[in-house]
């Protein structure tokens, strides 16, 4: 379908160039190649978080899709993150249904008692947690560059292993 694009619109341009002479070629031909690559957009993919290492099957998983770093890694504050809340005994493997291309991180909590929230103890978390591309984490959660990966015009799956400090 590409091809016969190309073709058919080489064709056009061949026509109005031996019609209006070759001064007018190069805007032509520009104007040609910008309307091939925007109409070309990516389409929307699929987006797979397989979860590992949970303690328990309590409760349930806060799941957080965002392309927001300043909002990562509490995406409260991103209303365009895609979140789901699922059954910790469900939770293995989340899927995030036409995602669109760009670049995101993903934040999980295990929720044990199901507050919806993360608790804490002395500002250190008592519930578990993940982040995509398991980056190390020292004081506080990594920056969303660590945690952040590309999503393009292929189905993209992130292996995350939990982490509890109590």
């Amino acid at each position: 379908r590409i091809i016969n694009s190309i073709i058919m619109l080489t064709g056009v341009i061949m026509a109005y160039i031996s019609a209006s002479g070759t001064r007018f070629a190069a805007p032509t031909l520009a104007l040609a190649v910008l309307a091939m690559t925007t109409a070309a957009a990516p389409p929307p993919v699929d987006v797979t978080v397989n979860i590992s290492g949970m303690r328990n099957v309590k409760g349930q998983m806060m799941v957080c899709l965002t392309q927001n770093a300043k909002a990562f890694p509490d995406c409260s504050k991103d209303a365009g993150a895609l979140k789901k809340l699922v059954p910790a005994a469900d939770a293995e493997r989340i899927v995030f249904k036409n995602v669109a291309a760009g670049t995101y991180a993903v934040a999980i909590v295990h929720d044990e008692n199901t507050n919806n929230k993360m608790d804490l103890r002395i500002f250190i978390p008592r519930e578990g947690f993940a982040f995509s591309r398991n980056p190390k984490i020292g004081v506080g959660p990594p920056k969303f560059r660590s945690a952040s990966f590309a999503v393009g015009d292929a189905d993209v799956a992130q292996s995350v292993k939990m982490k509890y400090i109590f």
